[in-house]
C-alpha cells in the first residue's frame, strides 16, 4: 500500500489549504484514516481522524478550523484547514489503517510528510 499526499505550501496567518492523500494498492478495505503533524522540536501529534463510518476527532487546537474527510471509493482522506495560525507549522504526514484481503489484518500506514509553514 503507498500512500500519495498532496503538497503542503506556504499560506498567511488567516488562509487556508487543503491537503489530499490517495491510497492505492492492494486495499480491501481502510478502516482509520488521519494527519499526524511534527512541529520544529516536538513530538508529534495527532491532528484529526476519522473511521470508515465518518465519525472524527479533532485535536483541541484545531477544533473549529480544520476538517478531516474522506471517499471511500477514492481511497483518499481530505483535511482542510481554515484560519491558520502560525503554531499550525509542521510537517503533516497522513496515516491509515487498511488490510488487503477480508481475513486478513489491518496495518498501519504512513504517507510521505508535506510541509505547512503559516506566515505571520
Amino acid at each position: 500500500v503507498q500512500l500519495q499526499a498532496s503538497r503542503g505550501g506556504l499560506v498567511q496567518a488567516g488562509g487556508s489549504l487543503r491537503l489530499s492523500c490517495a491510497a492505492s494498492g492492494r486495499i480491501f478495505s481502510i478502516n482509520v484514516m488521519g494527519w499526524y503533524r511534527q512541529a520544529p522540536g516536538k513530538q508529534r501529534e495527532l491532528v484529526a481522524a476519522i473511521t470508515s463510518g465518518g465519525s472524527t476527532n479533532y485535536a483541541d487546537s484545531v477544533k473549529g478550523r480544520f476538517t478531516i474527510s474522506r471517499d471511500n471509493v477514492k481511497n483518499t482522506v481530505y483535511l482542510q484547514m481554515d484560519t491558520l495560525k502560525p503554531e499550525d507549522t509542521a510537517v503533516y504526514s497522513c496515516n491509515i489503517y487498511a488490510k488487503g484481503t477480508p481475513h486478513s489484518t489491518y496495518v498501519n500506514y504512513w504517507g510521505q510528510g508535506t510541509l505547512v509553514t503559516v506566515s505571520s
